[in-house]
């Protein structure tokens, strides 16, 4: 019996993975497909490799929550208080830099520390005590933008030197520049964050792909009883889930911080929808037990491409944007829908 049912989880796994993959390629091909037809029918800013790297600037932040969300979310759970999360962590840096003279490295260590806070506390929650993800996080949403508002009122922008110094620090890189409309060859460049955010991304796949944690996250995911019966802790699982999301979080808020430079109870409004949409664009499937952060990293380039190609073709009213990406996260749940009636007909 015990070998039958170990076969079986097997097996399991291996369809899993696969459908990860096919997801994973239907996502890159997509982005792909949409860059490439923006630089073959808009031109322009497209051509230039800079344009690339903006993206990945102004979205450092949410490529590394939206890492975050998809580990939770492949266990069959979801947060969505990583908005709230980053947004009490930028004004809890901006407030100690600026008004007790903090220096950045301090600052870096808050935010983590806020991240762990809110992971362990929502981890517990969902984990041990069996209430529901949702509920939780949203608890948890509520408490860090009340939270926020309380550390301060007004938005207002880090004045600190030291850390002024790092938020303008820019990475060349080699052979990318372009020749501006002066003729001047300038170089291209990235933000510290997009240097975290890959970091954060392949070490999360190699988390998920070469370690034995990593692959219970997929077990406890596509099926909770079978991942008991072969010996997998899955409140254990879903527990430190929650723990690096919190933690990807509290980093991914540092890196928002570095980004815009201010403190503001409004700022990472809308970040767990968009790292719940990466994620979902990316190939994670919401009943979980399906997932990649690779996926997830073209998932987020998907969307602020989309979001640049509406902006470039003269739609600069808001609801353009979000008509987009609604049409962007259909397509892709009807992909996701096809690929588990396939996989529902093959089991």
């Amino acid at each position: 019996m015990a070998k039958s049912g170990k076969t079986a989880g097997g097996s399991h796994a291996k369809k899993s993975l696969s459908d990860t993959t096919l997801l994973l390629v239907i996502t890159i091909v997509v982005f792909f497909a949409m860059y490439i037809g923006a630089m073959v029918f808009q031109g322009k800013g497209f051509l230039k490799p800079q344009t690339f790297f903006n993206i990945l600037n102004a979205n450092a932040a949410l490529i590394i929550a939206a890492c975050g969300m998809t580990l939770v979310m492949i266990t069959g759970g979801i947060d969505i208080s990583v908005g709230g999360v980053a947004a009490l962590v930028s004004m809890c840096c901006a407030v100690y830099l600026d008004y007790h003279n903090g220096n950045p490295a301090v600052a870096c260590l808050i935010a983590i520390a806020i991240g762990l806070g809110f992971g362990l506390v929502q981890g517990f929650l969902v984990a041990y005590l069996d209430i529901q993800p949702f509920i939780v996080s949203l608890a948890g949403m509520f408490f860090a933008r009340g939270m926020t508002t309380i550390v301060h009122t007004n938005p207002f922008n880090v004045e600190n030197e030291a850390f002024v110094a790092l938020k303008d620090t820019r990475i060349t890189v080699p052979g990318m520049g372009s020749v501006n409309k002066i003729g001047k060859y300038v170089d291209a460049y990235v933000e510290i964050g997009v240097i975290v955010a890959l970091l954060a991304v392949i070490i999360l796949f190699c988390f998920l792909r070469w370690t034995r944690k990593g692959r219970n996250f997929y077990a406890v995911g596509g099926n909770k009883q079978s991942a008991l019966m072969l010996g997998i802790n899955v409140k254990r699982t879903k527990f430190l889930a929650h723990l690096l999301c919190g933690l990807l979080a509290g980093i991914g808020g540092f890196v928002y911080f570095l980004h815009v430079g201010s403190g503001s109870a409004s700022h990472a409004s809308g970040l767990e929808m968009n790292a719940i949409a990466a994620s979902i664009i990316g190939g994670t499937l919401l009943t979980g037990g399906v997932g990649n952060v690779i996926g997830t990293f073209f998932g987020v380039l998907s969307l602020s491409t989309i979001q640049n190609i509406v902006s470039s073709a003269g739609l600069d009213q808001a609801w353009w944007t979000g008509i987009t990406v609604a049409a962007m996260l259909c397509l892709f749940l009807i992909i996701q829908s096809v690929i588990m009636a396939r996989k529902k007909r093959s089991s």
